[in-house]
């Protein structure tokens, strides 16, 4: 499979999954994780990055801002404008320090104008409420290049107004309504595990309300309609090893505490839902 590699930053996969050519860079994973140092990311970009082909499979959700850095890699293949699509339980939105952080890397990608939209579907936390909204990146949102598609049943009525979630039995139709307005256009897919329920995946993170099977129907839309150019799936569990003190404490600080789960079960849940997503991403 020439176009797609797993990057091992932290033994999140096992080492041969899907057959993926390995790019092994556990060394540089505790400094990565959760969030980064510019120069950190700078040396990622610079090293990593140019090695890796089109869709990348790498490790735990707390490393999802290098997608911002593999969506820019993409945008060198292509002259158009990129449209991202983003499943996740969160939509990494936060305009606080540290910029280079997981839960803030969407605005990192929107830095680059020809990145024309992000839309995050499977959003299911608390951020979306007040007054952790208060810290959105709300230009992006009032701007319309920032749109999150949430879960109705996991906000209050309030939020469910102000976002026009959706629900169960709607969701597909607007997904499909979306993938049409995309047309033809070039379109950058990244799917963090925590989007789906418990069931399916096993992450570092609270679990969203889509399955496997949602959103491999999901990207078969988008492939259907739009030029994929490239994606990448994180989001697995792994075992939080950290570089520095301060990413230690407040990696601590953030992560919820999750009940303990038998760790090869784990790695069989997320193994399943990815032979189901992969394909449909990577058109393998």
């Amino acid at each position: 499979m020439p176009d797609a590699a797993h990057l091992n930053l932290d033994d999140a996969w096992p080492m041969e999954t899907l057959g993926l050519r390995l790019h092994d860079a556990r060394l540089r994973g505790p400094a990565l994780r959760y969030h980064a140092t510019a120069a950190g990311i700078d040396a990622f970009s610079r090293d990593v990055v140019p090695q890796l082909p089109p869709f990348v499979l790498y490790g735990s959700g707390d490393f999802h801002h290098l997608s911002s850095t593999l969506v820019l890699s993409a945008l060198q293949r292509t002259t158009e404008s990129v449209t991202l699509v983003s499943f996740d339980n969160h939509p990494d939105w936060d305009i606080r320090p540290p910029n280079q952080s997981c839960g803030g890397w969407i605005n990192r990608a929107l830095e680059h104008p020809r990145v024309e939209l992000a839309s995050i579907w499977g959003c299911g936390n608390f951020e979306l409420a007040f007054p952790a909204r208060l810290f959105a990146n709300r230009a992006a949102l009032r701007s319309g290049r920032l749109k999150v598609h949430a879960w109705a049943e996991r906000q209050n009525a309030a939020t469910q107004r102000r976002f026009n979630c959706m629900n169960r039995e709607n969701w597909r139709t607007r997904f499909i309504a979306f993938a049409e307005r995309i047309g033809n256009r070039s379109v950058y897919i990244t799917v963090d595990m925590d989007c789906l329920c418990a069931e399916d995946a096993a992450t570092n993170w609270e679990n969203g309300l889509f399955t496997a099977e949602d959103v491999a129907w999901a990207i078969t839309e988008l492939r259907g309609k739009a030029k994929v150019i490239g994606g990448d799936v994180c989001g697995a569990w792994s075992e939080p090893i950290y570089e520095r003190w301060l990413q230690r404490f407040a990696g601590n600080c953030d992560h919820p505490k999750l009940p303990d789960r038998d760790q090869d079960e784990m790695r069989r849940t997320n193994l399943a839902s990815l032979a189901r997503i992969w394909p449909c991403l990577a058109g393998a």
